[in-house]
């Protein structure tokens, strides 16, 4: 090996997934980062990964600063790390499913705080972003001083797609083993195959692969090959396993028995090291990579193989094109097991063909050997250090009014403790869930928005799919086909109460459906969402309460992200919005400017509603009705001393008769701070922002009587303020309207970290 000692970096830091954390993007940065240090050997390397699991992993000496992907503060500490530790570049592996928060937004926060270089290596590139999406690749191009991407379509992407000059693309290929040009017999013998034509697909295994069309291939390929096997190699990925656990490998199975093929199909069920993986790639004669879309930019696998100069036969996705061009490899169509079979026996019936395919394959990978593109990277290290600017500042000095409110922890603890296997529970005696009460479909639909919530965060705790799966169950189960109404209250015996619930719990049910069909990416609650909400939405039109269509219009609302061509939510949306319309024009004048009067409970959801279709339709009416209406009530709803005192539910505010001062209720700050943080998005005065968190203080203790409402140890919430103490039970209403503010500002806050332009600076260190 030749040592290349001739650089100027003496230090540098790599961030992103490491072993012994079992994916792609862990893997390449062992390799990049184990492959520097032997070619470099005077220079030193400190790692900065991302955790997962709460636990973290049996990491190697070189990892120095663990980060919990969804604790922002811990980017920003690492940013810190980075700082303070003479490093020259920073080299981060950026993909979105790798950083917390929603898109990986969280990495721009530790980004933001560096102060030296930062060589982002790209590893997905996608050509039709999502707004959220976009927002985050610009900023990370903005951040970031040179980017690192593998293939001439991704050069083409930055380019063409994200507007980024082409200086600032640095191409080097995926790294690959150096691997010697040998005979597949040499290996096959360790594994018991000598003899046989070898098929190989390895990787971890998801329902994307594939796989099961070239099972289809098999029957073909054995009628005329019979000593014929197909190696499966991989354990399943770990996001799949704790979503669905075995369910593709096991239908894979099944397949294999169905057509017969069992006894020439091999699954190896774990995770392979590189020791063993080139034994499995040595051993193969064609690799076959069948994955089921185009727009795959890089395939680490697929470089591993071919750079190991084995016959490749794969669908044409986007890297597979540009790598097995000019007779480097055979495309089949996408999803053709008959394709897969017909090229599999073309390439064995001709050895000659198939060992120049081969020898093609291994002369063009020579330049992705480890060690060249660990030359390459450090010299794109070195243009880095020579380009950068020094822009970032890093290490800020910030005044009072330039940090935001601390939040507490997301601690669903008592969230938890409050859920079985039917649904949330409605009360609590003090922590303890009280079961004489039952449950209530109020309170699973806001349990279940929670989730989508939690998931747009991008919270990987299994434990919040579980809950939502039980959230998503029960509102399936309250919907009466009979009657086309959900029933709200169940027995703790899981008996119905009642065969029609409330016109409000119907609105919140629509809530939450409306909730996991914009914004979840699970199929399971799409399907099930789409399957009740227009069943559900056929009521609504005729329910007198102005709740139910305000809380079926943030639905709608939330629908209209994904489905905004559907004409009759539309319609419904139009209808609704009048509704409320009519209603506050009937019923307002200058010293009473609302819809009803009296002043009940979730009073903000009315005007938030309206922001929302003002938003939607452009109406600036609409708009000004709603800020009108929330400004009053925020007058009515603050303190001589200045902070929130919601109406008490013990009387409530009949127009022209006194506010009830208690009991004041948890649900009231949270619909308040919903609509304020709606009213600042639309305007961007930052008054609606200042209110939001003084409302949210209303919890942490600055209200009537100075007690803390939200409860640290439990992860609960008390129920609301009496007139000489707190009512100390923590029930479902409550906690998860301290949930689910949190919740919400907490995703401001995120989306604030990728559009600086606004006027809101992170928040302060909090401990996780």
């Amino acid at each position: 090996m030749i040592f290349m000692e001739d650089t100027s970096i003496t230090r540098l830091a790599f961030l992103g997934d490491y072993v012994p954390r079992r994916c792609g993007i862990a893997t390449f940065t062992s390799d990049l980062c184990r492959s520097i240090a032997g070619v470099y050997r005077k220079c030193s390397f400190e790692v900065i990964t991302v955790n997962d699991t709460e636990g973290g992993y049996a990491y190697p000496p070189e990892v120095r600063f663990e980060i919990p992907d969804q604790d922002v503060d811990s980017y920003h500490r690492a940013a810190e790390f980075v700082n303070i530790n003479n490093i020259d570049v920073l080299c981060v592996q950026h993909e979105f499913g790798i950083y917390g928060g929603a898109c990986g937004r969280n990495l721009l926060a530790l980004l933001r705080d560096v102060r030296i270089p930062v060589v982002t290596t790209l590893h997905t590139i996608l050509p039709d972003p999502s707004p959220d999406q976009r927002a985050v690749m610009d900023e990370l191009a903005n951040l970031s001083t040179l980017l690192v991407v593998m293939t001439n379509r991704s050069v083409d992407f930055l380019r063409d797609i994200y507007n980024v000059p082409n200086e600032k693309i640095m191409l080097i290929p995926h790294g690959i083993p150096d691997m010697p040009f040998v005979d597949p017999n040499y290996f096959k013998d360790d594994l018991g195959v000598l003899g046989k034509n070898v098929l190989l697909t390895f990787g971890l295994l998801s329902p994307n692969k594939g796989i099961e069309h070239v099972l289809h291939a098999m029957p073909k390929v054995v009628a005329k090959y019979p000593n014929t096997v197909y190696m499966i190699v991989g354990a399943t990925h770990p996001h799949i396993l704790r979503e669905h656990g075995e369910e593709y490998r096991l239908s894979l199975e099944r397949l294999a028995k169905s057509l017969k093929i069992s006894k020439y199909v091999a699954f190896y069920n774990r995770f392979v090291d590189l020791d063993e993986l080139r034994v499995f790639i040595g051993a193969s004669d064609v690799y076959i990579t069948p994955y089921l879309v185009k727009e795959q930019v890089v395939s680490g696998t697929l470089s591993y193989c071919f750079g190991a100069g084995k016959a490749v036969v794969s669908s044409p996705y986007w890297h597979a094109e540009e790598l097995l061009a000019e007779g480097r490899g055979v495309l089949v169509p996408f999803k053709d097991g008959a394709a897969i079979g017909d090229a599999v026996v073309e390439l064995f019936g001709n050895p000659g063909v198939c060992h120049t395919m081969r020898k093609n394959a291994y002369n063009f990978s020579r330049e992705m050997v480890w060690n060249n593109v660990a030359h390459r990277y450090m010299k794109t290290f070195e243009t880095a250090r020579r380009h950068w600017g020094g822009h970032r500042i890093g290490l800020r000095v910030r005044t009072l009014d330039q940090e935001s409110n601390s939040l507490p922890e997301l601690k669903l603890d008592h969230l938890k403790r409050m859920t079985d296997s039917t649904g949330i529970l409605q009360h609590a005696i003090f922590s303890v869930p009280n079961y004489d009460h039952g449950y209530c479909t109020d309170d699973n639909a806001r349990a279940l928005v929670l989730t989508v919530w939690l998931e747009e965060l991008g919270v990987k705790n299994p434990d919040v799919s579980k809950l939502a799966t039980t959230y998503a169950a029960f509102l399936f189960n309250a919907f009466n086909q009979k009657t086309g109404c959900f029933r709200n209250f169940m027995g703790y015996d899981r008996r119905w109460i009642e065969e029609r619930g409330s016109e409000d719990c119907h609105g919140r049910a629509i809530w939450a459906l409306g909730n996991c069909l914009g914004r979840s990416s699970k199929p399971s609650l799409e399907g099930m969402a789409g399957q009740l909400l227009e069943q559900a939405l056929n009521n609504i039109s005729e329910a007198a309460s102005l709740r139910a269509g305000a809380f079926t219009l943030v639905g709608l609302n939330d629908y209209g992200r994904r489905f905004g061509g559907d004409r009759k939510a539309n319609q419904l949306r139009e209808m609704l919005t009048q509704r409320l319309v009519d209603a506050f024009l009937a019923n307002s004048s200058e010293e009473w400017p609302w819809f009803e009067n009296t002043l009940t409970y979730c009073n903000a959801r009315l005007p938030h509603a309206i922001l929302l279709s003002g938003r939607y339709f452009s109406s600036e009416k609409l708009i000004d009705i709603a800020l009108k209406a929330m400004r009053w009530l925020l007058k009515i709803q603050t303190s001589d001393k200045g902070h929130f005192q919601p109406v008490g539910s013990n009387g409530f505010y009949p127009r022209g008769k006194t506010k009830a001062k208690y009991d004041q209720q948890p649900v009231e700050a949270q619909s308040t701070i919903s609509a304020c943080l709606e009213a600042f998005g639309i305007t961007s005065d930052s008054f609606w922002l200042d209110e939001a968190y003084n409302i949210f203080d209303w919890f942490m203790g600055r209200n009537d009587l100075s007690a803390e409402v939200y409860n640290p140890r439990t992860g609960g919430c008390r129920d609301g303020l009496q007139m000489d103490r707190i009512n100390n039970n923590e029930g479902a209403e409550s906690t998860l309207a301290m949930l689910l503010s949190v919740a919400e500002l907490e995703m401001l806050q995120h989306e604030v970290e990728t559009t600086p332009a606004l006027l809101f600076p992170r928040n302060k260190t909090r401990d996780r």
